[in-house]
């Protein structure tokens, strides 16, 4: 399984349309097999084509601090779960996904900024 957090300095970004890059591990039977980063594209997250990048990678799931009702539309469309709500170092966030210890926050950004 490989899933991606959208990161900056190391942390779960806050708003995944304007992360720096995207830390994407690939898990296998609850081990992490490699991490890989790649930077975010010019552009708001649910604008640019990161979903069909990172469908083509092979990444199935999003760990995400706050991210909007487009963001999401599109990552579904492109077969990616999201687990919103997510904090903290990306270690830290993968570790307790790996753990069965995050659940989605259920909410959405209710605005949207691109700059």
């Amino acid at each position: 399984m490989k899933i991606a957090i959208p990161t900056r300095d190391g942390h779960v970004d806050d708003h995944f349309g304007h992360c720096a890059e995207y830390t994407i591990f690939t898990v296998d039977n609850k081990q992490i097999i490699s991490k890989e980063t790649l930077p975010s594209p010019q552009g708001c997250g649910c604008k640019s084509n990161i979903a069909s990048t990172l469908q083509q990678m092979g990444v199935t799931m999003m760990l995400a601090g706050n991210i909007g009702n487009g963001a999401i539309e599109k990552l579904n469309a492109h077969n990616i779960r999201i687990i919103r709500g997510c904090s903290g170092a990306v270690e830290d966030t993968i570790a307790a996904f790996i753990a069965g210890n995050l659940t989605d926050s259920g909410l959405t950004c209710a605005h949207h900024e691109c700059h």
